[in-house]
């Protein structure tokens, strides 16, 4: 059996991939077309004009898809792993599904709101996808160090902990350079400014900028990642529980029942079988 028929490991694996290659072919796209600067554009440039943001759009869409399915086959693993004594574990474990998919939803938001035509939503997409996202890797991360050494291994919690630094310290990073670099372009409308010369104002606070929110998405990239391993060690199935025998909302099944009693009858009688 290959590593990826592993239980439902191939859903962190698909979600790295797919979401690499997502930002992997609008920046190829945007750079052969001109559209965006080939030296660390914002990610979000990448899939501001036309062609490549369409498919940037949908595939971050389904890059979405692909996390709340990840995030919520996670919460299920950790509960499976919980006794129910232990609430805290429950209740951050239930926080942080909540985290993931409110993270996952702000990725499609990003996609769909480009920030040259909408961008204060484009930014509350972005405060969505990587502020809350932040928030479920640092959940995650606590969960992992309540879960070791006897569930999870300690190696992965320093990794997860590791990443988690890693995520906070882009964040960071971003922040403060986009505030010196707004601040230092007033009168300039920043959003709709897609290519850049070395030497102007604002050049080297953008470019920290931009490397920031590389660093920023990889470092996301990178906790997922982590799941691989966990998630073959899980199966859910689906288990269909009939509540009664027929589709209809009165009792008996009605025309389902009077059509069974024709059926009968026209087997029973030869008047009505056509015989003579």
């Amino acid at each position: 059996m290959w590593w990826f028929q592993q239980g439902l490991c191939f859903l962190p694996a698909a979600l790295v991939i797919w979401t690499a290659a997502s930002f992997v072919f609008a920046y190829i796209t945007a750079v052969v077309l001109r559209h965006v600067d080939p030296l660390v554009p914002y990610i979000s440039d990448t899939g501001t004009m036309a062609p490549e943001r369409c498919v940037f759009g949908i595939m971050l869409d389904v890059s979405a898809f692909l996390g709340i399915a990840t995030v919520y086959v996670r919460y299920k693993q950790v509960e499976a792993l919980t006794s129910d004594e232990e609430l805290k574990l429950h209740r951050l474990n239930r926080f942080g599904l909540a985290l993931g998919i409110i993270s996952s939803f702000g990725m499609c938001v990003v996609a769909n709101f480009q920030k040259t035509t909408l961008f204060s939503m484009h930014l509350v997409g972005a405060v969505l996808t990587f502020g809350v996202g932040a928030l479920y890797i640092l959940a995650q991360t606590f969960l992992s160090f309540y879960m070791q050494p006897y569930i999870h291994s300690k190696t992965i919690y320093l990794i997860r902990l590791g990443i988690g630094v890693w995520t906070l310290s882009s964040i960071i990073s971003m922040f403060v350079s986009s505030v010196i670099m707004y601040s230092s372009l007033t009168g300039v409308d920043v959003p709709r400014k897609l290519h850049w010369t070395p030497g102007e104002t604002g050049y080297t606070p953008h470019i920290i900028s931009t490397v920031s929110e590389w660093s920023l998405a990889f470092s996301f990239i990178s906790f997922f990642l982590t799941y691989i391993r966990d998630f073959q060690k899980i199966h859910l199935r689906a288990e269909a529980d009939l509540q009664s025998s027929h589709l209809y909302d009165w009792p008996h099944g009605g025309f389902a029942v009077l059509h069974q009693n024709k059926r009968d009858a026209s087997e029973s009688s030869p008047l009505l079988s056509g015989a003579t």
